[in-house]
């Protein structure tokens, strides 16, 4: 799961979310050389711009980590789990938008924000540099480092060689 980061949204984060919300940008998914399905941008995504908001069922630590063994005992390749904070969890496993199909890369062009609007925290896909149209979305999922390694297949120069 990964580690979010972000604090209360101010006045001109709140205008910018809703304008988000008003027109989303033009994306969609397809297969990806990083992993499986990734999501690409069909326009042209200024650095800073709000790319998608993270959707999915918000849920506390301890039932994510339950539902983490339930997903791999049914055999379910890939969950879509976020953590908010340490007490909360975006799982888009099987509630989520198209945003859980972002791919991790150790050289991303967007980040990953948690803001806060109306007192719900919202885990929001910023643009870290300008997004070309056809370019895959991609962000650093920040694994918190672990024995069992998990290898990147992200293909950047500067990868890592693992996720965790």
């Amino acid at each position: 799961m990964e580690r979010g980061r972000g604090g209360t949204a101010g006045s001109s984060e709140l205008f910018a979310f809703n304008q988000l919300r008003a027109r989303k940008k033009e994306l969609k998914f397809a297969r990806s050389p990083i992993h499986d399905w990734g999501l690409y941008a069909l326009e042209y995504i200024p650095a800073g711009d709000m790319v998608i908001e993270y959707v999915g069922e918000v849920i506390r630590a301890q039932v994510a980590d339950k539902r983490e063994k339930v997903y791999e005992r049914q055999g379910i390749g890939s969950s879509y789990l976020f953590r908010i904070d340490d007490d909360l969890v975006v799982d888009a496993t099987m509630k989520g938008n198209i945003g859980r199909l972002i791919n991790h890369s150790c050289s991303p062009n967007c980040t990953a924000r948690i803001i806060t609007i109306n007192s719900a925290k919202k885990i929001v896909i910023y643009a870290k540099t300008p997004i070309e149209p056809g370019e895959e979305i991609t962000y650093d999922y920040h694994f918190p480092i672990e024995q069992e390694k998990i290898p990147c297949l992200c293909g950047s120069e500067r990868c890592r060689g693992f996720l965790n």
